[in-house]
């Protein structure tokens, strides 16, 4: 008998719903340190986006952070971010359930976010049991998305080929990675009036559709296996 497929998640935006959390944070912080900066630029512009990539953008715009301020801006979002996780953050609609029902699958996290950050997320929203330990950050594999090496490096670390995993992500650079990486995607795409998914990926709306979707892809596989 075939076994499970081993499910690798996306943190924000896809089991949490931190990023207005951050966007806000973002908007909040950056001016202060001369980067012109709102809310709504971080959801239509960098969603999933590394926070230096960001700021690198940002700095190629409007001109450099004076020396030596990077590490000060950094610790002072991640600072405030985490105060706000603990205090407002909740997991995505439909995310517990159907997290409950996918329970015989083996799963993992996978963020482009630090690994204090992913831990917060976990508590902070109730869903710590269905991970355990299985949390891996790209500051921690030192590759971070769209490079398909931190899904790929996270598979490794779960002992599963790229071809019995499925990502589930809700931004774009995590649907590239996940599809470069030879995996199955289901992008979980909350936005569809302004958001495309791409060739290759399973789109659904909410992630009560998400047990469905991965009951859909064994069952394909089931039909393509010979016999």
């Amino acid at each position: 008998m075939t076994p499970p497929f081993c499910l690798l998640f996306d943190s924000d935006g896809t089991l949490v719903d931190s990023e207005i959390l951050l966007a806000e944070v973002m908007g909040d912080i950056l001016p202060a340190f001369g980067l012109p900066f709102s809310a709504r630029q971080y959801l239509e512009e960098f969603r999933g986006v590394r926070f230096q990539t960001i700021i690198e953008a940002l700095e190629e715009r409007h001109g450099a952070l004076a020396e030596g301020r990077f590490p000060t801006l950094e610790g002072e979002m991640r600072h405030l971010m985490e105060r706000r996780m603990r205090a407002e953050l909740l997991p995505i609609d439909g995310m517990p359930e159907a997290l409950t029902t996918l329970g015989a699958h083996p799963k993992a996290v996978v963020s482009n976010g630090p690994a204090r950050k992913i831990r917060c997320a976990m508590e902070s929203s109730g869903l710590a049991r269905h991970f355990g330990d299985k949390l891996y950050s790209a500051y921690t594999l030192n590759v971070w998305k769209p490079d398909p090496g931190l899904y790929l490096k996270a598979a490794e670390a779960m002992g599963q080929p790229p071809e019995r995993c499925v990502v589930i992500d809700d931004a774009a650079v995590g649907v590239a990675a996940g599809l470069a990486a030879g995996m199955r995607v289901i992008h979980l795409n909350r936005f569809p009036d302004e958001e495309t998914t791409p060739g290759g990926a399973v789109a659904i709306h909410h992630a009560g559709e998400l047990p469905a979707a991965v009951a859909r892809l064994a069952t394909q596989e089931t039909a393509h296996d010979p016999l």
